[in-house]
């Protein structure tokens, strides 16, 4: 008993001697080391330790947004087909979407070719508004303001225009006109080989030289008389009209 009391007294001396600042602090450390204060802090602790993280997921990505893996501007360059240099591509801009499906390569401000044949020498020029490479399809479309022109003064032109790699020709079934020295053509339904030498145009009106008129029964307008039947076209990739 003499021991607490002594103890007693002397904190209180203790307390007595200190200054306003130091007897302030020990007066708040005594009221953190309150019981009420423990338990309260001892709540918010719990309470913040057990509840649940949660994940922030951003929305999944739309396919027709998804970015290209490469984008090139001012773009001016040779292109190889089997090994031979066969055109030249020039166009303010060229995409490369692998994501997307089909894979393509997009030339949204417009695309200008020139093709060559095994000497190099230009044949034909073909240009568009907007175009797009489906690479593993080998398929290119040309859309808006299309024009072709051979070396022959054959000028092709349409709204839309598919480019076949694999057949090597190429198809509309759009509204296309084709004039040439002798004739000019229109119609919904068109088809050729690359070098525009060989061409069907059906659904047609167009004016002809009295020479090309043989009999009476209408068949569709052809570049190339006596020629067998295509094969049939292959199908164009799925949605292609939202681009």
């Amino acid at each position: 008993m003499f021991m607490e009391t002594s103890g007693i007294n002397s904190w209180q001396e203790a307390k007595d001697g200190l200054d306003g600042s130091t007897r302030s602090s020990l007066l708040n450390f005594t009221h953190f080391r309150s019981p009420l204060f423990l338990f309260f802090y001892s709540f918010i602790f719990l309470f913040f330790s057990c509840s649940e993280a949660q994940e922030h997921i951003a929305a999944a990505v739309n396919p027709e947004d998804s970015t290209s893996v490469m984008t090139t501007y001012g773009v001016n360059t040779l292109i190889s087909d089997s090994g031979v240099i066969k055109y030249r591509i020039v166009t303010e801009r060229w995409d490369v979407n692998t994501v997307r499906h089909p894979s393509r390569w997009e030339f949204i401000k417009g695309i200008f070719f020139e093709q060559f044949d095994e000497q190099f020498h230009v044949q034909a020029y073909i240009q568009a508004d907007t175009a797009w490479y489906f690479d593993q399809m080998r398929l290119w479309l040309l859309r808006g303001r299309v024009s072709i022109r051979n070396v022959k003064g054959l000028v092709y032109t349409s709204e839309e225009l598919y480019w076949d790699g694999i057949k090597h020709e190429f198809y509309s079934t759009v509204f296309s006109r084709v004039v040439t020295p002798e004739r000019t053509m229109e119609g919904t339904y068109f088809r050729s080989d690359e070098k525009m030498e060989h061409y069907v145009v059906s659904n047609s009106v167009g004016s002809f030289v009295a020479s090309d008129m043989e009999g009476d029964e209408q068949q569709p307008a052809t570049g190339n008389e006596g020629e067998e039947e295509m094969e049939p076209l292959r199908p164009a990739p799925e949605k292609h009209r939202r681009y």
